[in-house]
């Protein structure tokens, strides 16, 4: 079946571009919201749902599980019929899934809903393919940005939110606040979002689908889970094996099918190549924040290191690196204009390392850890607006929802893979207080450190990254109506 590009037949009366932008990134930091909404609930969960810790934890790792499975998916379906269609379902789910949550009192139904959470992160890679196809060129830079930001934004500035209503509040409060925001997310895309004007058609590779989601289901498991299982147990090496085999056989699949649900072809060009090893690279770099700065703060002040602070006041703290992300989307569009994505990226990189600088050497005041977050919160904000920037000059219009979830999805394992490192080291290297076993100050500089490295070795990739002419006006949307 032919891929050429389905094109709506009336591109007149479009909503000002502006509308259009605000909606997408409200949006984006919605869903990003449902990652941060359960984090003041963890420790209570055992307590909460009647059910051991270490099954809990499951209402974490089902939802890191539901989104790897869900964002390829996605993208390749808004591809084929229609990025919008798409959306408006991930929002659906993420409605319904918080609706789940809302009314469980039991470990079974507070996993199905947060499963249903985790199918709806394909919205921002989504919104980011709407913004291609409906944008003015000079508009989408900075609006690329500012959606790709948006995953960082809704989770430094819901966390102190959610800490909020969840000590004022029942914590049921805090998935019917989710349900009602994911609902008018929903209500103001079907309102002012339009539908792309451009689609592939051809049929879904279910085969492909299937095979990538058993291959990540395995593998993050394996991650995530093989701290408490045992790094050498069977049934985490049997994990990784099976991860081997499925990502093999899927591959040889991919090749030979027609309408692959990721053209590994085009994946394997350098420019997308390299930005998909930056990404994976970048995200392991990042996560060491969200780890160490919040425990930092909320270890008791008799460590020596600890500031003893609420949770309240951890969000606090991180807040304004989610401002910081947001201002840096316009910059990050303008060097990318000027100096190239490539450059963007780079920059970003060492910002991020910049402040795993500042972090090994200030981390006893609460300005300090204000400071370092923002500091980081800034290169975060610089190398998301470039990555998908660099993934769409790179690709065909018609396949610019899976390559930019595909470049998502290499964040997303590259953040758990660095979670399991550094809750390795975090567990290996403690101290004893009173009754209790904590992380030693050396345990989160060696977190630090290894965020710091992992920035540069960013940078390092992004610099292998070719350098690429802008997009072709061919390879864009047909123009539509003057929008503001």
């Amino acid at each position: 079946m032919s891929t050429a590009p389905v094109r709506s037949a009336d591109p007149t009366d479009r909503p000002p571009a502006n509308t259009v932008v605000a909606v997408l990134a409200f949006s984006g930091i919605v869903v990003s919201l449902m990652q941060t909404v359960v984090i003041p609930l963890v420790p209570q969960l055992p307590n909460l749902l009647g059910a051991p810790a270490a099954d809990t934890a499951w209402a974490i790792t089902a939802t890191l599980l539901a989104a790897a499975v869900a964002t390829p998916t996605m993208g390749r379906l808004g591809d084929m019929y229609g990025k919008r269609r798409m959306l408006l379902i991930s929002l659906a789910l993420l409605v319904a899934g918080s609706v789940v949550c809302a009314l469980s009192d039991s470990l079974s139904p507070m996993i199905a809903g947060r499963v249903l959470q985790g199918l709806a992160s394909g919205v921002i890679p989504l919104g980011i393919s709407i913004m291609r196809d409906e944008l003015p060129a000079e508009r989408l830079g900075s609006a690329t940005a500012l959606m790709s930001a948006s995953l960082g934004v809704g989770g430094a500035l819901g966390l102190p939110a959610a800490a909020l209503l969840a000590e004022q509040f029942d914590w049921h409060v805090l998935f019917w606040t989710a349900a009602g925001l994911g609902a008018f997310a929903l209500v103001l895309v079907l309102a002012l979002v339009p539908e792309s004007s451009v689609r592939s058609g051809g049929r879904f590779d279910l085969v492909g689908a299937l095979g990538l989601s058993a291959a990540l289901v395995c593998l993050l498991l394996a991650i995530s889970k093989g701290a408490d299982w045992g790094w050498g147990s069977g049934t985490t090496t049997g994990l990784l094996a099976a991860t081997a085999a499925l990502l093999a056989a899927w591959g040889w699949w991919e090749l030979r099918t027609p309408g692959p649900l990721v053209d590994l072809r085009t994946s394997a060009r350098p420019p997308v190549l390299m930005t998909n090893l930056a990404s994976v690279v970048f995200g392991f770099s990042m996560f060491a924040m969200s780890l160490v700065l919040p425990q930092l703060l909320q270890l008791p002040t008799g460590t020596g290191y600890g500031l003893g602070q609420s949770m309240v006041a951890v969000g606090l703290v991180m807040a304004p690196s989610g401002l910081v992300m947001m201002a840096m989307a316009p910059v990050s569009a303008r060097i990318s204009r000027t100096r190239g994505p490539k450059t963007t990226l780079i920059v970003g990189a060492l910002v991020v390392a910049t402040g795993y600088a500042l972090n090994l050497l200030l981390m006893t005041e609460i300005w300090h850890l204000v400071l370092v977050s923002s500091v980081i919160g800034a290169g975060v904000g610089l190398a998301y607006g470039a990555m998908p920037s660099l993934v769409m000059a790179a690709v065909p219009v018609t396949a610019t929802a899976a390559a930019n979830s595909l470049n998502t999805l290499m964040r997303s394992i590259g953040t758990s893979v660095s979670s399991a490192v550094a809750g390795v080291a975090l567990a290996r290297m403690t101290i004893s207080f009173g009754s209790d076993t904590l992380p030693s100050q050396d345990a989160f500089r060696l977190v630090i450190a290894i965020g710091a490295g992992a920035a540069l070795t960013a940078a390092a990739v992004a610099a292998l990254i070719p350098g690429r002419r802008p997009t072709p006006a061919t390879d864009r949307p047909a123009p539509v109506a003057a929008r503001g």
